[in-house]
């Protein structure tokens, strides 16, 4: 006979899956991290609307509150001789398209010419008074070279076309990509079609949506 003391009693061992639920969850959460990492990653690709700018009263803003609408992004100056017919039309745009669908971002620039001497608050009221402007107006910046903005960086970079002269213009879709680009030359009456394609695009899902 086995002697009572000395028998071994008998437990049942650790289940070697079990062993493995601690580091198997730990790699798991780690996988799931890395994935919203790169989803984040993708979703955080920039867009001209992912930008900050400062607007022409001094405060910064982001592009982001334009999403979901056109603008035509202009390089403007007050004396230039594009100014009056391009104020004109652009304003007119504005009036007829804007501000739920489509705006103009009117960013002042005295690169050219020197053509954009005054002060932002001195650049605000002679467009405002003098052309009625009721669009988004910047601050005044540089938009071509080293100094360029990163927002106007990013509108050239997406075009290959740097603004040479006031009153470049390029058109941003809903989503903040840059769909064309037009030099100074181009009139705003001659690109209002593409324009107004986008913004008929956003009534008509609009409208499939409801």
């Amino acid at each position: 006979m086995l002697d009572p003391e000395g028998s071994v009693e008998h437990q049942p061992s650790p289940s070697f899956p079990k062993l493995l639920l601690i580091p198997l969850a730990m790699l798991l959460a780690i996988a799931a991290l890395l994935l919203l990492a790169f989803s984040a990653t993708r979703q955080k690709e920039p867009d001209f609307y992912t930008f900050k700018v400062v607007n022409i009263r001094g405060k910064l803003v982001s592009l982001e509150k334009y999403r979901g609408s056109v603008s035509l992004v202009v390089n403007v100056a007050s004396e230039c001789g594009y100014t009056d017919s391009h104020y004109k039309a652009l304003q007119q745009l504005q009036r007829d398209l804007g501000p739920y669908h489509f705006n103009v971002l009117a960013f002042p620039c005295n690169q050219f010419g020197q053509q954009e001497p005054d002060t932002n608050r001195e650049i605000e009221s002679f467009a405002r008074k003098t052309y009625g402007a009721s669009f988004p107006m910047f601050s005044k910046i540089a938009v071509s070279g080293a100094g360029a903005i990163p927002a106007f960086k990013y509108l050239i970079d997406s075009t290959g076309e740097e603004p040479t002269w006031n009153f470049w213009k390029y058109l941003v879709d809903t989503n903040g990509k840059v769909v064309k680009a037009w030099d100074s030359t181009v009139s705003v009456e001659e690109i209002r079609p593409h324009v107004t394609e986008l913004v008929r695009k956003i009534i008509l899902k609009k409208k499939d949506e409801l």
